[in-house]
């Protein structure tokens, strides 16, 4: 009888270390120990830690485009109801974890960019996905008269999402969701009013 495959276990596990710990952070005994899986385990999944990163952002990245699929780019709500769902939505994410993690994305764009080609190109184009997803969003907003037709959606769609990370990173340093609310009440009360 063959040996149940340890790889999924690895992964989901994983991804709690790597957003508890980081990419630089966590060792792969770090990752095994958490999966309650032999060393050897992981080496015969994983060619090397970069191999396991980039299968985790896949991971993590997933759910966040089932989350853009229900919020951002769901046009059977108001644009501006979704972009804000969008937000809470990974509020409550990052709730789960007492505001401790970040969001991968953001984490591994500032520690593992440096260390790896591959995942900085990956990140680079799971942005601009978000980027565009949000892009989509506003301008369903435009299209709605939520908001003004001389709205430049794409440079509004950058600075939303280069001042989500922002706040994200915010919140993590201060462990409280006072960042995320800041950024949410300047956002629907300044900016896209």
């Amino acid at each position: 009888m063959p040996k149940p495959s340890h790889r999924n276990k690895i992964l989901t596990e994983g991804l709690k270390v790597l957003l508890a710990r980081g990419y630089v952070g966590a060792s792969v005994r770090d990752i095994v120990k958490a999966a309650g899986v032999p060393q050897g385990s992981f080496t015969n999944h994983f060619t090397s830690k970069e191999a396991f990163a980039e299968e985790v952002l896949e991971l993590y990245f997933a759910l966040g485009r089932k989350n853009m699929d229900k919020t951002l780019l769901n046009d059977s709500r108001p644009p501006l109801h979704r972009l804000r769902q969008w937000i809470e939505l990974q509020t409550a994410f990052l709730r789960q974890y007492e505001f401790r993690c970040g969001c991968l994305i953001g984490n591994f764009s500032v520690e593992a960019s440096d260390d790896s080609e591959r995942i900085r190109v990956r990140l680079t184009g799971m942005v601009k996905e978000i980027v565009e997803a949000i892009v989509y969003c506003l301008q369903a907003a435009v299209d709605a008269g939520e908001l003004p037709a001389s709205t430049d959606v794409r440079e509004l769609a950058g600075f939303l999402y280069s001042s989500w990370q922002g706040a994200i990173l915010q919140s993590k340093v201060e462990q409280s969701v006072q960042p995320l609310k800041r950024f949410k009440d300047v956002l629907f009360t300044h900016i896209l009013r």
